[in-house]
């Protein structure tokens, strides 16, 4: 049955409408943004079978061009939808920080981290750079590694922090195994990075790890 046959107060669109979109499911989210299904099936089964296909929502997400297309009712001009909605998130998340709110609300640092090394292949090591009010200013990714570490050189962090002007820095990095628990050689390297940035007085806030679940935060765990 398609879906304009269903009753109106069950359709994922009208459902949207009246009760906002965090009241529907993955599958009737991703309905919408299919807006059609294939022949026998609505928008809701097909979303529900791509769901399975790739593991769940974020698997859809971050699937590549080649494997996003393979799905069935998906092609290039899914692909290039999807992506333009992804940056858009990601740029929304962006303006969240540089109105300079990130830092009296901690969820919104997190969600952007989140949103830039969460779906990452490969170990990423990057710095938000803070002025004297801790408003940021600028955000960089500085190294990327192999699947499980990256090189990360202090030095070259003070040489970005002074550049930028930076008075303070939040540093954060991704765990491509999904697990965001610290590690020593985790603990290890923040130390050094606080150690060299309070050599040119500038301070290092915080260091977040990024992974499956809730961005691990270092000064929150009294590892700082």
């Amino acid at each position: 049955m398609a879906i304009t046959d269903w009753p109106e107060a069950e359709r994922p669109r009208e459902r949207l409408l009246a009760h906002g979109a965090d009241a529907l499911s993955d599958a009737e989210l991703l309905a919408i943004f299919l807006r059609t299904g294939s022949r026998g099936r609505s928008a809701v089964d097909l979303a529900r079978d791509l769901l399975q296909r790739y593991n769940g929502l974020r698997g859809l997400l971050e699937a590549d061009r080649a494997s996003f297309c393979a799905g069935p009712g998906l092609g290039d001009a899914k692909y290039t939808q999807l992506q333009a909605v992804l940056a858009m998130a990601r740029r929304y998340l962006a303006a969240d920080l540089e109105r300079g709110d990130a830092l009296t609300t901690p969820q919104a640092t997190r969600a952007f981290l989140q949103s830039r090394l969460r779906h990452r292949q490969r170990e990423v090591f990057a710095c938000l750079f803070l002025d004297n009010r801790h408003r940021v200013m600028h955000f960089e990714e500085l190294f990327e590694g192999t699947i499980d570490a990256a090189a990360v050189y202090p030095r070259e962090v003070v040489r970005r922090a002074l550049a930028h002007n930076a008075a303070a820095v939040i540093a954060a990095h991704n765990h491509p195994s999904g697990v965001a628990e610290p590690s020593r050689a985790d603990e290890q390297i923040t130390r050094r990075l606080r150690d060299a940035l309070g050599l040119v007085d500038i301070r290092l806030l915080d260091h977040f790890i990024v992974g499956d679940g809730e961005p691990v935060s270092f000064a929150e765990r009294g590892l700082m």
